[in-house]
């Protein structure tokens, strides 16, 4: 068999994705959580003194969720539902760090746990920064700062 024959074959047997009921569940399942994100907030801002205090709060208490749901294996039979759903809010990013660091942890807590899960948190943490600095740049030059 030539290897166009076998990717015409490949390409004829593979399924196709379910796309639009993917997407319907990536934003029942993204907005589930973002509601929950948004009443721990209403909750928070009862018991804060300012907003940013109430958001600090709702972050910490959604990567506590994402990360005991992961290592409980619940986060991740939500994400096969969701897909990005699950991926996008800040559930997804606790969800990537607390199972890099539980895949690694044979390894050693340092070198193993505390190493690895930097693996995936670097990248986006240098991202968020350079893109927070061209963001806050560009402002500064459209409103004539500099």
């Amino acid at each position: 068999m030539q290897p166009k024959e076998y990717q015409k074959l490949v390409q004829e047997n593979t399924p196709k994705p379910a796309v639009v009921k993917n997407m319907v569940w990536a934003f029942i399942i993204g907005g589930l959580i973002c509601a929950l994100g948004q009443g721990i907030l209403q909750a928070a801002l009862q018991l804060e003194d300012t907003k940013n205090e109430a958001a600090a709060v709702t972050l910490a208490a959604m990567i506590f969720l994402g990360t005991i749901l992961t290592g409980s294996g619940v986060y991740d039979e939500i994400a096969e539902l969701a897909g990005a759903g699950a991926a996008v809010p800040i559930t997804g990013f606790a969800n990537t760090i607390t199972a890099a660091a539980m895949e690694f942890k044979r390894e050693g807590f340092l070198l193993g746990t505390g190493a690895r899960m930097f693996i995936i948190a670097g990248p986006v943490i240098v991202f968020g920064v350079l893109a927070g600095f061209f963001v806050a740049l560009l402002r500064a030059l459209i409103l004539g700062l500099f």
